[in-house]
């Protein structure tokens, strides 16, 4: 159950982030359309997940975009042999995330450092970075049919 809600979440920080730009907007546009009061800070503990996400935030902040990335990846589970190379793909993308950031945090602390110990972590973590990238790559290729450059 952990892996959908953080799925879910995943989906509903690009949603927020593409589409509203700022908590502030998402939080207005749930308040109009629900006629409630939903604060930056709870949404901020959503996106943490120290809470979960409602169904009825979820619904207004998806037909107020125009996009569907929750209701979309849902209905996949109504399927679970068909093709779903784009809900797979998405797990990819989370650990591409926590890789490229591990990666500009030990460059950081390398930068700031005279121990040739903190050069050797940073190149092994912008590896893992680039293992991460050639990962979903291949998943691409492999799914969509991408042509090798």
């Amino acid at each position: 159950m952990s892996e959908i809600r953080a799925r879910v979440n995943a989906s509903m920080a690009a949603l927020i982030d593409g589409s509203f730009g700022c908590l502030d907007a998402a939080a207005e546009t749930i308040n109009a359309r629900l006629g409630r009061s939903v604060g930056k800070g709870t949404l901020s503990k959503k996106l943490g997940q120290s809470i979960g996400w409602n169904v009825d935030e979820v619904i207004a902040l998806e037909d107020a975009a125009g996009r569907y990335p929750v209701t979309k990846m849902l209905a996949r589970r109504l399927r679970p042999n068909e093709y779903t190379a784009q809900g797979s793909v998405l797990l990819h993308v989370g650990q591409i995330s926590k890789e490229t950031g591990e990666a500009v945090n030990a460059i950081l602390s390398a930068q700031q450092s005279d121990a040739g110990c903190d050069y050797d972590q940073a190149i092994v973590e912008i590896d893992e970075a680039i293992e991460a990238l050639r990962q979903a790559r291949a998943r691409l290729e492999r799914e969509y049919g991408g042509s090798e450059k």
